[in-house]
């Protein structure tokens, strides 16, 4: 279940997204000078590190930015990832904001992958106590706890929940990055879908009926969705990882 708390905790690492961050400032400051969007940034982490974190040493969290290429864009097939991002304006002091966040709060830059693996992949190697704070509805498909630094809200994901979210998105798709889900399936619909489902075999069973057996329309969306939990990782169906497992 997703359960809603009031308190963070001293006792584990805090992984930031600093794409969020840094569009975040940058935005705010696009009438502004570069200053005024610096400063942003430097508020909006330190108040991520005082909800989070009694003492904010540098071991206890780590900034993440995604840098050049994207293993997703050469998987998706049936629409452009990103594909409707082509005429967005970035804000002015974006790359400024973004070098801020290097060279003062250590942010550490992707390679062929996004911000989310990064973290994706640091939130399972130090396990469910991790801290991600972002306000990206995507990271909820990590078995952790989520602090939402737009919302001040807090969130513990269990693994089940992670995997239900997972596949819930496979149906409904993602419009911010242009992966097209079933159509006219929201979260509503989604939620029916899946509903009986008690373990990942039910949801993707559930998930194939329910896109009529298109496995490759569903394993393309869900290696676009699907989070990296470890380094150079692309998504499987469930039976051809118990064939490899065996």
């Amino acid at each position: 279940m997703l359960i809603v708390t009031g308190k963070g905790t001293t006792m584990t690492k805090v992984l930031i997204d600093g794409d969020i961050v840094a569009y975040r400032s940058a935005f705010h400051a696009q009438d502004k000078c570069l200053k005024a969007a610096v400063d942003k940034v430097d508020e909006l982490i330190n108040t991520i590190l005082q909800r989070t974190l009694f003492v904010a040493a540098p071991h206890e969290y780590q900034v993440y930015l995604t840098g050049k290429g994207n293993f997703r864009f050469d998987i998706a097939k049936s629409y452009e990832y990103k594909g409707n991002r082509k005429d967005s304006v970035k804000p002015i002091h974006l790359a400024d904001v973004r070098e801020h966040l290097i060279e003062k709060w250590g942010a550490i830059v992707s390679d062929g992958e996004e911000a989310d693996d990064l973290i994706a992949i640091e939130a399972t190697r130090y396990g469910p106590s991790t801290i991600v704070a972002s306000i990206d509805k995507d990271m909820l498909q990590l078995p952790c706890r989520h602090y939402n630094f737009g919302r001040d809200e807090w969130y513990t994901v269990d693994e089940f929940t992670g995997l239900k979210f997972f596949y819930k998105q496979i149906l409904t798709g993602d419009n911010s990055d242009n992966i097209v889900g079933l159509y006219r399936v929201g979260p509503a619909n989604a939620d029916k879908i899946l509903g009986g489902a008690k373990d990942e075999q039910d949801l993707w069973d559930s998930v194939m009926k329910a896109y009529g057996g298109d496995i490759e329309r569903v394993v393309e969306n869900a290696r676009l969705l699907w989070l990296r939990r470890k380094e150079g990782e692309i998504w499987e169906p469930p039976e051809a990882r118990k064939q490899k497992a065996g």
